[in-house]
């Protein structure tokens, strides 16, 4: 099964398996999976980069999804990169001779996703390939809202909004059950309770949810307006984003803006 996602920003980990590079571990950031790594297979006259042309070919082992924006995932690709030089990551301690790459850097992401601001973030962990997936660590376990999935992504383009039913081209609109203004498809989040037709903007839902923790820009769960449910802020993004039925079957540009700018401290 292959999970498609809408507004992909993802940060992967290729894994090479040329006998003569063996185990060499290569992070990256994409918008597109399954173009990213046909490039780093084809070289680097075909897009791919430099540290991984002419090394392959190269399996795409993991990819952590679900950030808001590409620079959000630029941001998370780097610290991967140079966990030494990041100063959230400060307490990671060096690679040690018993560890493989794939270890090494498997601990790093782990770690990476216990602390702010990406433990806050609605991210997936998804294993693409399961030969190489490795458990977290009893004291590295993840944040409850950041699930683990297996099986390949596909970036999905966004669909246009359905034409006007009045002959216009304005995008068709509800109600927002919080601030009773009118609310976009594409700015709209609903409930995921089968019994609840819940739906608001996403920055009023965001600003709800953060009522009790008023310091903090993300929220993580929260209680729904209308039919009282807890539900956890990132499945909400998942929902929306089209791959939280995927995550159920298992037990969701810089010069775009998201509606996390709009929130204030």
């Amino acid at each position: 099964m292959v999970v498609e996602v809408e507004s992909f920003f993802g940060v992967y980990m290729l894994y090479c398996i040329n006998p003569t590079f063996k185990g060499r571990i290569y992070i990256g950031f994409t918008v597109n999976p399954e173009r990213r790594i046909g490039q780093h297979n084809a070289g680097r006259h075909r897009g791919g980069a430099k540290r991984t042309s002419g090394r392959g070919p190269w399996e795409m082992v993991l990819i952590i999804h679900g950030f808001p924006s590409d620079i959000a995932a630029l941001r998370f690709e780097w610290a991967w990169q140079h966990p030494h030089s990041s100063r959230r990551l400060s307490h990671v301690s060096r690679r040690s001779r018993k560890e493989s790459s794939l270890q090494f850097h498997w601990r790093v992401v782990s770690n990476m996703l216990r602390v702010a601001p990406w433990s806050r973030l609605p991210l997936t962990a998804r294993w693409l390939k399961q030969e190489y997936r490795m458990d977290f660590e009893p004291s590295l376990q993840p944040p409850l809202h950041v699930p683990i999935a297996f099986g390949s992504v596909r970036a999905k383009k966004k669909q246009p909004p359905p034409p006007s039913t009045s002959g216009g081209e304005e995008e068709e609109t509800t109600q927002c059950f919080l601030c009773r203004g009118r609310v976009k498809v594409s700015e709209k989040l609903r409930c995921f309770h089968p019994t609840c037709s819940m739906s608001s903007h996403a920055i009023c839902l965001a600003k709800h949810f953060l009522k009790s923790e008023p310091s903090h820009l993300i929220p993580v769960e929260g209680e729904c307006p209308s039919c009282r449910r807890s539900v956890l802020w990132g499945s909400l993004i998942r929902q929306k984003h089209g791959c939280f039925g995927d995550l159920e079957e298992m037990a969701p540009s810089a010069s775009q803006s998201h509606w996390a700018d709009e929130l204030q401290i």
